[in-house]
């Protein structure tokens, strides 16, 4: 692989942590502010984001830690940050609520985990 297509797949690998986080602010955010306060929820609680965040989240996933795990051979990347994108797949199926909110935690954690296994086992 060439150093061009390595530095890609890193700078691929900081933005899934990146989006992990912003994904992670905005569960949180959408919680306090929907629920605590009663604002935002026709924007924050549109399933599209979510929709659209799970399928950027599964093009990103694929393309660095799957392929860093060919690359490197540690599976283990890839292991985790499956587990995460299923538990947010799972988390858009089934709306909005308290499942919602603990499966996109613990799979956006899962996520930007793989992604940072994957930084470390590829240098």
């Amino acid at each position: 692989m060439s150093d061009a297509m390595l530095a890609l797949r890193a700078r691929l690998d900081r933005i899934g942590v990146l989006l992990s986080g912003l994904c992670l602010i905005h569960c949180v955010a959408g919680l306090f502010l929907v629920g605590l306060l009663g604002v935002g929820g026709g924007v924050l609680l549109n399933p599209d984001i979510h929709r659209w965040g799970l399928m950027f989240a599964l093009v990103i996933g694929a393309a660095t830690i799957g392929i860093g795990a060919v690359r490197h051979g540690r599976f283990l990347p890839l292991t985790i940050g499956s587990t995460g994108l299923c538990l947010m797949a799972g988390a858009v199926a089934v709306g909005h609520g308290n499942a919602e909110v603990v499966l996109t935690v613990i799979g956006v954690v899962l996520v930007a985990g793989a992604h940072i296994l994957n930084m470390r086992r590829a240098h």
